[in-house]
């Protein structure tokens, strides 16, 4: 029997989706455009990275024939591998939004056919009668922000009134999102998971598909810093996924890092929780060592999302995926006989487009282990393409919305 290892690179988009110009992304191209922006010099930061984008092992796996096929050109300044040895190819979104959930259960065979809630970008973000829900039902004085911005930006313009008043920091995001920024110390780590559970209720009726917790801690603007108690409370998956399928089927699931979070807990066997991506790669490869035949390894990289798109840091999302792919031997050195690896993303984040927020994009579909053929398989209609190819890979009855490439 086979095992699975589903490596998400979150907002590691290639350009090229032929329904970006209805997101207001025509043109956006996640790696097309950090490869351009470090060949000209402008992804160079002294003691992270220079020169041009330098990615050889997924290089060797199809990335730069998947850039072309997606976006109509190979990315600039980056070598051609002498021979690919991995399944290639991209994948279109058919879920409507350019989110986190929708494109995590896409990707593990259901797609989203329905529109999620979203708060206005003009004036207040949430109704009066929402705000006082909140206020009520969580035992707060009031709540600061109300507003669209930048995680980072608000802690620090918001945050020394927030220890001073007890009030939480509430925004939102282009995303389908209520976010509450919390001092962990000052507030309470329990204390804003609590109303972040309360305020999961409260939002259900607006259809709004997270609540997200970031607690931080500093004293001053100026130090004010993200810690990695962040935690999703999402909601579930309108049918049944890949990962329900597989426990239905006597497997087990290891979810590591925020997977858990994104899938409200359904369908998981183990939460593995860490930090950054170096973590998360030590997670998965342990991760790795303990999954038996039959297993999936389901991992999501957040660092390139949460710390360098959304940031829009071009040098910082450069130099990440290069720490990435400089640590792809090491899962290869774990390959077993009839395992399977595949390397995807969930959305694009282009580091440099207007505004800070996701961009629609087509995303890679690397899959590779022993006894894999290497070829091209084209530009799939739809993520689910990849949660029905490790239904295949492991033996499982297929699902309704996709087809395996394998």
């Amino acid at each position: 029997m086979a095992r699975a290892f589903l490596f998400v690179l979150d907002s590691f988009g290639v350009g090229g989706a032929p329904d970006a110009a209805a997101y207001g992304d025509e043109g956006a191209d996640t790696l097309g455009h950090i490869a351009e922006f470090c060949a000209a010099g402008a992804g160079d930061r002294a003691g992270l990275r220079s020169g041009p984008l330098r990615l050889p092992n997924m290089s060797e796996l199809g990335l730069m024939h998947i850039a072309r096929a997606a976006s109509g050109q190979f990315p600039a300044g980056m070598s051609l591998p002498e021979k690919v040895y991995g399944v290639y190819g991209a994948a279109n979104e058919i879920s409507r939004g350019k989110d986190t959930p929708s494109g995590h259960w896409e990707i593990a065979g259901t797609p989203v056919n329905f529109d999620w809630g979203y708060f206005p970008t003009e004036g207040d973000a949430f109704p009066p009668e929402l705000i006082e829900a909140l206020c009520r039902d969580g035992d707060v004085p009031g709540i600061l922000g109300n507003c669209h911005a930048s995680g980072t930006e608000i802690i620090a313009r918001l945050g020394e009134e927030h220890i001073r008043t007890g009030k939480p920091i509430c925004y939102t995001s282009s995303d389908s999102v209520f976010q509450v920024a919390a001092h962990e110390a000052h507030f309470g780590l329990e204390r804003l998971l609590t109303f972040c559970r309360i305020a999961r209720g409260i939002v259900d009726p607006y259809n709004i598909g997270r609540v997200i917790a970031r607690p931080f801690i500093g004293q001053s603007a100026s130090t004010f810093q993200r810690t990695g108690n962040r935690r999703d409370f999402s909601v579930l998956p309108p049918e049944p996924t890949l990962l329900d399928r597989l426990l239905q089927n006597g497997r087990h699931v290891h979810a590591v890092g925020k997977i858990g979070d994104i899938f409200a807990h359904q369908g998981i066997s183990r939460v593995i929780k860490a930090t950054g991506n170096e973590a998360l790669m030590d997670a998965s490869l342990s991760a790795i060592d303990a999954a038996n035949d039959g297993d999936l390894v389901f991992t999501n990289f957040v660092d390139f999302d949460m710390n360098y798109g959304h940031r829009r840091d071009v040098p910082g999302y450069a130099a990440a995926l290069e720490a990435f792919d400089a640590r792809l031997p090491e899962v290869h050195k774990k390959l077993k006989p009839g395992d399977l690896v595949v390397l995807t993303a969930d959305h694009g984040c282009d580091p440099t487009w207007r505004g800070t927020d996701h961009t629609r994009e087509r995303v890679p579909v690397i899959a590779y282990g022993p006894g894999i053929r290497s070829r091209s398989i084209g530009i799939r209609r739809t993520y689910a393409d990849i949660g029905e190819s490790i239904a295949r890979h492991l033996g499982i009855p297929a699902g309704p919305h996709g087809r395996s490439f394998l």
